[in-house]
């Protein structure tokens, strides 16, 4: 009798071991990931010294949508990357996110306004209207 006991005692305790591991060693949210590549891993490449690095990462940061959240303070900070060819892409991942991106609105209004290149004036535009579309009046 004690042996099927203990040996019962001794499964129970394994399997509740087993599943108590299972849920501290998992992460709360998995991390998106783009051709192998975390999230953090080209939210890092917005800083890249070669804005080729940093175009690329802000499009496969845009292909990741809604997913790509935990991006949207570095992507608010790559709007004011020097080079065009970055803050574009910059203003088309934060539209592909969608409403979780809403902290960025105050600075794509401004580029609305204030952007000197049309076209990325216009993707702000659009990144507002799938952020926020009532920021935007008309047109």
């Amino acid at each position: 009798m004690f042996d099927r006991a203990f040996g019962a005692l001794l499964v129970a305790l394994v399997v509740t071991a087993g599943s108590a591991s299972a849920q501290n060693g998992a992460p709360a949210a998995k991390e998106p990931v783009s051709q192998g590549r975390p999230l953090s891993a080209w939210v890092a490449d917005l800083k890249a010294a070669a804005p080729v690095v940093r175009n690329g990462a802000a499009y496969e940061i845009a292909g990741m949508g809604p997913a790509a959240v935990a991006a949207v303070p570095a992507l608010i900070e790559a709007l004011d990357d020097p080079i065009a060819a970055v803050r574009f892409p910059v203003t088309v991942a934060l539209g592909e996110i969608g409403p979780a991106a809403e902290a960025a609105v105050p600075r794509l209004k401004q580029m609305m306004e204030e952007e000197f290149n049309d076209e990325i004036a216009a993707a702000a535009r659009r990144a507002i209207r799938h952020i926020q579309p009532s920021a935007v009046a008309g047109p």
